[in-house]
């Protein structure tokens, strides 16, 4: 499975749940047991990567207003949503997290921002095919900290300057 091929299903699921994250994971793992093993072991190497892209103090800080708060399992399951949301809003968002106000449509509180049932379709699923739990994937461990510069995420006046538009748009 390539990187496009990835965001298709991705893409596919997203748009076949209506944005429902629960939903979504249940149609990945339909569909990932139409893969060989393999195939599944390449899904979840391309999720776990962006997983690990995506542990970083600057978009914590935007899931933090995004959510109105974000302990660490909770960035944990942001950033299965946040893959989950596809390629555009992704890289969106790791290119400048302030710009997730732009690139979200409806925020719904009930069921945006957790996806963590998306973290574990590729797991389930290799499960289901194999009968035995999913091997290392042979990736570079994730990074102990976020990366880049802490934030104080307890600072409404900081967080209010660094991400303005998703303070205006979720906070104010």
């Amino acid at each position: 499975m390539d990187e496009t091929e990835f965001w298709e299903l991705i893409d596919g699921s997203r748009e076949t749940a209506g944005g429902d994250p629960e939903e979504q994971a249940g149609l990945l793992v339909e569909w990932l047991l139409d893969c060989d093993p393999e195939t599944v072991l390449d899904f979840a190497r391309h999720f776990e990567s962006r997983y690990n892209r995506a542990y970083r103090w600057d978009l914590w800080g935007a899931a933090w207003v995004l959510l109105n708060g974000a302990s660490d399992d909770a960035f944990d399951f942001f950033r299965c949503w946040l893959i989950g949301q596809g390629r555009e809003v992704f890289e969106g968002a790791l290119h400048d997290p302030d710009s997730l106000a732009d690139l979200l449509g409806d925020f719904d509180e009930e069921i945006d921002g957790d996806g963590e049932d998306l973290g574990y379709a590729a797991d389930e699923a290799y499960e289901q095919l194999t009968g035995t739990v999913a091997p290392d994937l042979g990736l570079a461990p994730a990074p102990a900290e976020p990366e880049g510069t802490p934030l104080d995420l307890e600072n409404d006046r900081v967080l209010a300057r660094r991400y303005p538009r998703l303070w205006d748009r979720f906070r104010a």
